[in-house]
C-alpha cells in the first residue's frame, strides 16, 4: 500500500500544537505545586501519562492519514486539537492572576496552537468528504 503525502500546513500546525502541549504539560508536571487548587492526589507521573495519552490520539491520526485513512485520521487530529482546550480548565479551579506567569504562557500558547489546528483539521476533513462524495456521484 502506498502512503499518502500529508498537507504541510497540517503537519506544521500539528507540530506547533505538539510542542506547546509538551511545554504546558512539562511545566505542569515539574512545577505541579505552583499550580493553584490542583487536587493533592495529582502526581507528576500522572500529568505526563495524560500528555502521552492525548498525544497518542494525534499520533494515531497522523499514522492513519499516512496509511490513506484520511477521514478517520483527520477526525482524530481534530479531536487531538480539541483536547488542547482542556488547559483552560486550570482557570476553572483558580483565576488567571493566581497562576505563575510561565504557567499562563504555557497554558495559553497550547490553547492558541489548538485553536489554529482545529479549524484546519476540520476544513481538510470537509474537503476530503466533499471530494469523495463528488467521486461517488460521477457517472
Amino acid at each position: 500500500m502506498r502512503t499518502a503525502q500529508l498537507p504541510k500546513v497540517l503537519l506544521a500546525l500539528t507540530a506547533a500544537y505538539f510542542l506547546t502541549s509538551l511545554g504546558h504539560f512539562s511545566h505542569n508536571a515539574e512545577f505541579i505545586c505552583e499550580y493553584p487548587n490542583l487536587p493533592a492526589w495529582l502526581t507528576r507521573a500522572q500529568v505526563y501519562a495524560v500528555w502521552a495519552a492525548i498525544t497518542s490520539v494525534g499520533a494515531t491520526g497522523l499514522l492513519l492519514m499516512r496509511k490513506r485513512f484520511m477521514a478517520t485520521g483527520l477526525l482524530l487530529i481534530a479531536v487531538y486539537a480539541a483536547l488542547g482546550f482542556d488547559g483552560l480548565g486550570h482557570y476553572a479551579v483558580a483565576p488567571l492572576e493566581l497562576h505563575p506567569l510561565l504557567a499562563n504562557v504555557t497554558i495559553l500558547s497550547e490553547v492558541a496552537a489548538a485553536a489554529l489546528l482545529l479549524p484546519v483539521a476540520l476544513w481538510l476533513l470537509v474537503l476530503h468528504m466533499l471530494r469523495n462524495k463528488a467521486r461517488i456521484q460521477q457517472p
